[in-house]
């Protein structure tokens, strides 16, 4: 018989519990073609001090594991188990699940997340828990299983990836759940803490870091969609650019996003399934430059550095960003958690902005400086300049 007491003796540390839950999420995140079907979810700010991972499979059953300076709550809800509430003759928890979580911890039982609008009760059918100084899981003393099943609180399956934690029995999951081949050393790398680089992110998904897809993801995502119409200046509502452009080289143009101040920022070339256009910005004020190599470039460069049209003016750390991040000190926690929201790797600021350099620097000799066409003398200016320093 599977329990939470044989649960408690596989689980890991919080530390380690902590790590592969986020991996979950990133490997779910860059796997999924569309984050409304991903089952393993991260929130680093789910509350003041506490952080939530999150499992939803779709069919009414789920867990959260909420990490707060008191310590950890595990709570998992299975929904065909005979130790439901809906399952009981008198609607309660089932006795002894939750009767001695920890004073610290049970506020947590009380998330309206985790409570049904028919049922004022914790959805709950199995709870374990790990209060600070604990050196082991702990789950109800008192609990008597009901005879039968041999998962009768359905920790065996709700918690399957967390007690068996190999990058097979992951790979083995997904594959099942998407219903394609996975790569175990894609896997293998995400479980290990390692980056989620650009190619591992093609090889669990070659459409990962398609346009298609880096925009449904956007527009799932508020607070994603929040910042890039404000402070990231690539606002996808903004596809009406000031007057026509076109490019020397020929290519032709799409706008995909505007900012506040009345620029545009158009893809560059033939648009051919999951493959990469350059990113070309023009302001209002007649200038214009390259900034990115594809879309999922931009995107990181307007999350990681939002100070970039500084940068072509010539400014250099610390200068850069120091007025930014004066306003926004919470910048750092915002960029760590947008990035993996919408499967980008992470980058330092060094490495976008040398990026954005590189790839500026190719604007005029590259033919993607633009004109107004029949409009004589109407060729843009580049936005490089050269360094302040």
């Amino acid at each position: 018989m599977s329990t939470a007491h044989e649960t408690a003796t596989l689980l890991p540390d919080p530390a380690r519990l902590r790590a592969h839950l986020r991996a979950l999420a990133v490997l779910d995140a860059a796997i999924s073609d569309d984050p409304r079907f991903c089952q393993y979810t991260f929130d680093s700010a789910w509350g003041p001090g506490v952080e939530g991972a999150l499992m939803e499979n779709g069919s009414g059953d789920d867990f959260s594991v909420l990490f707060t300076p008191a310590g950890v709550l595990l709570r998992g809800f299975d929904h065909e188990s005979q130790m439901s509430p809906y399952g009981t003759d008198d609607e309660e928890v089932w006795p002894g699940v939750i009767d001695d979580v920890p004073a610290a911890l049970r506020p947590l039982l009380h998330e309206p997340a985790f409570r049904d609008e028919d049922l004022d009760l914790p959805r709950v059918t199995v709870c374990l828990w790990w209060e600070t100084g604990d050196t082991a899981w702990r789950t109800g003393s008192t609990i008597v299983f009901p005879a039968g099943s041999e998962d009768p609180d359905g920790s065996g399956f709700l918690f399957h990836l967390l007690t068996d934690r190999s990058a097979e029995a992951v790979q083995g999951h997904f594959e099942d759940y998407y219903e394609r081949s996975v790569p175990v050393e894609a896997v293998r790398h995400v479980l290990a803490g390692h980056p989620l680089t650009p190619a591992v992110a093609r090889a669990l998904n070659p459409a990962a870091l398609s346009e298609d897809a880096l925009l449904r993801r956007v527009t799932s995502n508020p607070e994603a969609a929040r910042y890039l119409s404000g402070d990231g200046e690539f606002d996808l509502a903004r596809t009406d650019p000031i007057e026509s452009i076109a490019l020397p080289n020929g290519l032709p143009v799409e706008p995909v996003a505007g900012c506040n101040a009345g620029g545009t920022h158009y893809l560059c070339g033939p648009a051919v399934p999951d493959g990469p256009r350059p990113v070309l910005y023009t302001d209002s004020e007649g200038r214009a430059s390259l900034i990115a190599e594809s879309l999922a470039d931009a995107l990181t460069l307007a999350i990681v550095l939002p100070s970039w049209h500084d940068a072509l003016a010539g400014f250099r750390p610390p200068a850069l960003s120091s007025d930014y991040l004066e306003d926004h000190p919470d910048h750092p926690a915002v960029r760590d958690r947008l990035l993996p929201a919408l499967c980008l790797p992470p980058a330092t600021d060094r490495e976008v902005l040398d990026r954005l350099l590189t790839t500026a620097a190719r604007t005029v000799p590259g033919g993607f400086l633009p004109h107004v066409p029949g409009e004589e003398e109407s060729a843009f200016e580049p936005m490089l300049e050269p360094s302040a320093e």
